[in-house]
């Protein structure tokens, strides 16, 4: 049961029987993202990623999304990771588009953020990109300088919208709670935090159907858990969710927003059935 990796290919060219994502992926993303990259923001865009396999599969999806929306990428750069000076590839990025889609995570995130702003990318171009730039354990390290960015996640840590339910609430009073005890500072949960959280309860979910016991009930719990609906719950607050039988990949609403004085507000709330791409396996054959 995968509980936070986002690599394209779990649930594609790498899938397997034994191997579960009960949460989204970069085409699923893409899917849900692009109408609004293309129709709200302008069509020509420039990507700029992370050189790694996920980077790359994101961007690829991006790519196919974003043409079939009738937009266009004019060009792409990748970064390796962990560079603390980006200057060397952002200041490569230049020309006449409209958009600047950031995908990268973690301290990347903050650092593409914080150059692509000191060079005046953000300000030249529309700034838009994966909400793992803009986690929220990664908004102190950005300060001011991620103010208009437009980004797409599976999860958001605010009380409004959908996300305003006695469910997502207790989820995430409980989650700010236990963070303060390993960081004094008070992050707020992140889409990782969510992803891991949900992880284990879609697998105590699949036991249960099962009636797992060991070793011997393997086959039951991958048959219960193919195709398994999760319902908006204490156990799923992110709001329903369905794991694919053919490819064990899960669909779930998806969250546009825009971080305004240091704060996310949601834009859109895209519907887990507009995020559906084709399966690249089929365990259902």
């Amino acid at each position: 049961m995968i509980g936070v990796c986002l690599d394209t290919t779990i649930t594609t060219s790498k899938c397997d029987r034994y191997t579960f994502r009960p949460f989204d992926y970069a085409p699923a993303q893409a899917v849900a993202f692009a109408p609004y990259l293309v129709n709200k923001m302008g069509k020509k865009w420039h990507i700029a990623y992370a050189d790694y396999s996920w980077g790359q599969s994101t961007r690829d999806a991006y790519a196919d999304q974003i043409k079939k929306a009738g937009g266009e990428v004019v060009g792409t750069t990748g970064i390796p990771l962990g560079r603390a000076d980006m200057t060397a590839f952002l200041s490569k990025i230049s020309g006449n588009f409209d958009g600047l889609f950031g995908i990268f995570f973690g301290g990347d995130g903050i650092t593409v953020g914080n150059q692509a702003y000191d060079l005046g990318l953000t300000k030249k171009y529309k700034w838009a990109g994966d909400g793992a730039i803009a986690e929220s354990t990664n908004l102190p390290g950005l300060g001011n300088k991620i103010e208009g960015f437009i980004g797409i996640n599976r999860y958001v840590p605010v009380l409004e919208g959908v996300l305003n339910t006695p469910s997502h609430k207790k989820f995430f009073d409980e989650a700010v709670a236990r963070l303060k005890q390993i960081d004094p500072s008070g992050p707020l949960p992140d889409r990782y935090v969510q992803s891991n959280y949900e992880a284990m309860n879609a697998l105590k979910l699949g036991m249960e159907k099962s009636a797992f016991r060991g070793r011997e009930d393997t086959m039951k719990l991958i048959e219960a858990l193919e195709g398994l609906e999760m319902k908006e719950s204490d156990d799923f607050p992110q709001g329903d969710k369905t794991l694919r039988k053919a490819d064990h990949q899960a669909f779930l609403r998806e969250f546009l927003y825009v971080v305004e004085g240091g704060k996310f507000k949601l834009l859109e709330t895209v519907d887990k059935d507009k995020t559906i791409t084709p399966p690249a396996c089929n365990f259902s054959a």
